[in-house]
């Protein structure tokens, strides 16, 4: 670029970054970390641990943010300043520096899409093959690949719950604990039906095949929220752990299934080292899910009120995968499309899920 030129986008991004101070608010942000910190310090502090983990992740990701925008404050002034007296040999190299904090604005911009009410949260994410057999079962164990790497990529925490494996290939479910900040407001985004176009590996006549696979995403709600949940309403079930446990893998019935017979909800945890430690990941698994079934009964309540006709969508098609004859990903809701397949089914699906927030179609 020109002088003149990085001059602009020096202006551009003063702008923007300001705009962003204030839908941020800063100051606040500022205030409320400091009045964490001397919850901090106060003797009883980690009595309560649970709640002392949620105030030490709420000073995190207020930090993040603080942190990132008090960096790139002072970036651009600098940016400005040596603009004016630097020489056209410097230019280039100040000019990937001004790309890059262009790039960290953009996130900022993006996590202000992110204000719904449990957008912060960590999540579960469910994955159920459609009809089809062991090709919808093999194309759900690809998607459960795609979202580990996602987290892995994006420093978020992602722990296996329950997998039941398929026949022949594949899995027939899968339950993933992703953790991280704003972990559901960007995975909400995934929930729906998703559409696999390919050459089937399974067919010995290498026809091409179309599989699906549902995709459901639900916050994980804080533990002090009281959910009543009657121990009669409940059926637990216990058998042989198929996943982690060490030595005692398929030795002891370690492995937790409760159903709460009401809603004939269903949950089933693995993953911890006994009994006891996965009923009690069960049981939070079953209170995020039973809150977010009551959150649904209250909003068709107010829809029925506004005449708004419901349209929850887990079982609409939001996006496709086409490998054969061509390879093409689309997302049907935002309209975005890259023909680097390969890339997005090993994780790389941020800017899928940034065009459907700037859409502001997550949920539709």
């Amino acid at each position: 670029m020109e002088k003149f030129e990085l001059q602009n986008t020096v202006n551009d991004l003063k702008e923007r970054l300001a705009t962003l101070g204030g839908l941020f608010d800063i100051e606040e942000k500022n205030r409320e970390i400091e009045l964490l910190k001397e919850q901090m310090n106060e003797p009883n502090f980690w009595n309560d641990v649970s709640k002392a983990n949620n105030i030490n992740k709420k000073i995190s990701d207020l930090s993040k943010i603080t942190s990132l925008y008090n960096e790139l404050f002072e970036n651009i002034n600098y940016y400005e300043e040596y603009i004016e007296v630097c020489s056209d040999k410097d230019l280039k190299e100040i000019e990937k520096e001004i790309v890059h904090s262009g790039e960290e604005i953009e996130k900022l911009e993006i996590n202000t899409l992110l204000g719904g009410e449990y957008d912060e949260c960590n999540c579960y994410l469910e994955i159920h093959p459609g009809a089809g057999g062991t090709e919808s079962c093999d194309w759900a164990s690809m998607l459960e690949r795609m979202y580990q790497r996602y987290s892995s990529l994006n420093d978020f925490k992602c722990e296996v719950l329950d997998e039941q494996k398929g026949e022949e290939a594949g899995i027939k479910s899968v339950t993933l604990h992703i953790k991280g900040s704003y972990a559901y407001g960007y995975l909400k985004c995934e929930r729906g039906v998703h559409r696999l176009v390919r050459i089937s590996p399974f067919d010995s006549n290498a026809r091409r095949h179309t599989s699906f696979a549902s995709v459901t995403v639900i916050p994980e709600i804080d533990k002090d929220i009281n959910i009543d949940i009657k121990e009669s309403d409940l059926k637990i079930d216990v058998y042989h752990s198929s996943g982690a446990g060490g030595q005692s893998v398929n030795t002891s019935n370690s492995a937790v299934r409760i159903t709460h017979i009401p809603t004939n909800t269903i949950v089933t945890c693995q993953n911890e080292r006994s009994q006891a430690q996965n009923k009690e990941q069960a049981m939070q698994v079953l209170k995020s899910k039973l809150y977010q079934i009551e959150l649904q009964k209250q909003q068709e309540e107010m829809d029925k009120i506004k005449g708004v006709s419901s349209n929850i969508d887990f079982g609409s098609q939001i996006r496709s995968y086409v490998l054969e004859p061509y390879t093409l990903v689309k997302d049907q809701r935002s309209g975005y499309e890259t023909a680097q397949a390969a890339k997005v089914l090993d994780g790389n699906i941020n800017e899928i899920i940034e065009s459907v927030l700037k859409a502001g179609c997550e949920n539709e």
